[in-house]
Order: structure tokens, then sequence, then C-alpha cells
């Protein structure tokens, strides 16, 4: 069920923290149950990925070693476990809020066409893996009844176009001849065409974020929000560094967890945006 790669449904807590409802008991706990529903249906996703793609995963240098690439995991076994999974956290996901809960299973609905064939046509997978993290964020806030600005829903798309194009180009540079073998869609990038949409969507992504902690309606109330900007600039530009210099950028939960640069300008981040929400 890929526990790490949980940390893109914290998504879903973006709609409590820019609504200003950290102090909202009842918000708070409907969030944690939102984010315990997106796991399990992330997790069942997950386990139908590893069935579907088990062949391919195990001419993958990493995947080959996940539980059911491997054999350590039957497969009867995955079937079971990802059917119950998923079947709870849709009927979490209703109970917590009938939209919150067809959200969910427009998420789920995203996910298989992207695993059915959609992953396969170059320039779309990447967007259909940004309209996943946006989905999140939708979720987030339509599970706990509040407004999520345009703002955040571009910044969010951006984000995650940015760190799809980097995960493209980290699979191109981990496999080399072998990348077509792994995923055809591979063979229709290269890496200068993949560094030029990284360029595109980090400038946008900043700017954009930039103009929401400027001109928003959200900034116009508070205003020291735009002191969060160097601290987006410096996540991206640690995030770039990483992926040149480092070979990272395949997998962005792990770079989530490992890098200590990473972690710290998301925690500042954090501290920062609480702090002028509240002042």
């Amino acid at each position: 069920m890929r526990p790490r790669q949980w940390s893109k449904n914290l998504l879903l807590f973006a709609g409590l923290l820019f609504a200003e409802k950290l102090g909202d008991t009842t918000r708070v706990w409907l969030n944690l149950l939102a984010f315990l529903s997106f796991c399990l249906i992330s997790g069942a996703v997950y386990i139908y990925n590893d069935l579907r793609d088990v062949e391919e995963d195990r001419l993958h240098p990493q995947k080959r070693l996940r539980p059911i690439a491997s054999g350590r995991l039957p497969t009867s076994v995955a079937g079971w476990w990802m059917t119950g999974a998923m079947l709870t956290g849709l009927l979490l996901a209703f109970w917590i809020r009938p939209a919150f809960g067809w959200l969910a299973v427009l998420y789920v609905a995203l996910s298989l066409g992207y695993s059915l064939g959609a992953k396969h046509v170059v320039i779309l997978d990447v967007f259909l893996i940004a309209a996943g993290f946006v989905l999140r964020a939708l979720a987030g806030a339509v599970a706990i009844d509040v407004n999520i600005s345009g703002w955040l829903l571009a910044c969010t798309t951006l984000l995650s176009l940015f760190l799809g194009f980097c995960k493209r180009r980290h699979e191109i540079v981990t496999l080399g001849e072998e990348a077509v073998n792994h995923r055809a869609t591979l063979g229709e990038y290269s890496i200068g065409l993949l560094d030029q949409f990284i360029a595109i969507v980090s400038s946008a992504t900043i700017i954009t974020y930039a103009l929401y902690t400027i001109q928003s309606a959200t900034a116009a109330q508070h205003e020291n929000l735009k002191y969060t900007i160097p601290l987006v600039m410096y996540g991206i530009f640690r995030y770039l560094y990483l992926v040149h210099r480092k070979d990272l950028g395949g997998a962005p939960e792990q770079v989530l967890l490992e890098d200590r640069g990473i972690q710290a300008t998301i925690i500042l981040w954090i501290v920062v945006a609480v702090w002028t929400m509240l002042y």
C-alpha cells in the first residue's frame, strides 16, 4: 500500500490551513478522517497498479523489489486486501460527506484511467498525475465544507506538473536504454524536452505563488504571507539540485522523507504560514 506515498495526502489539509480553521476541533477531526480515507483508497490503487504492472516492474531496478513483483506477496492476498481497503475508504468518504465521497470516486476513476492506458499517452500522463494532487486539495476542502482559493488550486497544479516531469526525467536517466521496455511512453520524451517542461512549470509555480501571496483576497487579509515566497523558491531550487546533481526525483515522497533541506523548508513554510494567518 506504499505508506511512504501517503505523504501526498497531506494536501487534504490545505483547505483547513488556508481557511484558518485549525482551531475548529470538529473540522480538524473530519480532515483527519478524510486523510485516513484517502490513504486507504490510494493504497488500494497502488496495490491494483502493482498487480497490473507486475511484469513491467520486474524490469525496473527499484520496482522489482516491491512485494508483488518480487513474489514475496501472493497476488490472491494482495487482491483481497485491495478490495477491503477500497471499500472501507469509500464508505468512510461517503460517511464524512457525500460530496467528498463522490470526489473520492472521481479520484479512483482518474487513477484507473491512468493505469488502464492514459499513462501511455505522452504529456497527458503527467497531467493526470497532477490532477490527482489537485483532487486531493479540493477534496480536503469539501470534506470540511470550506471554500478553496483558485490561486491555491493553480499553485497545486503547477507544482504537481513540476514533480511529475521531474519524475519522468529521473526514470529516463535511471533506466537508460531500458526505459522504453519499462514504459513505452518514455520513448516519447527526451531529457532536453523534459528540462524545458520543468523550467516552464517551475517558473510558473514561483510566479503564481508570488501573485497569490501579494494580490489575492487571502493576501489582502494577511500581508505577511509574502514572506513565504523565498521559502517556496528555495524548495524548488533545492529539488532541482537533487534532480540534477543527486539523481533523485523519481519518488517525491522519498525526497520529502529523507532530504533534510526539503524537510526544513517545509517546516519553516508551515511555521511562517501559520504565523501570518494568526497575526
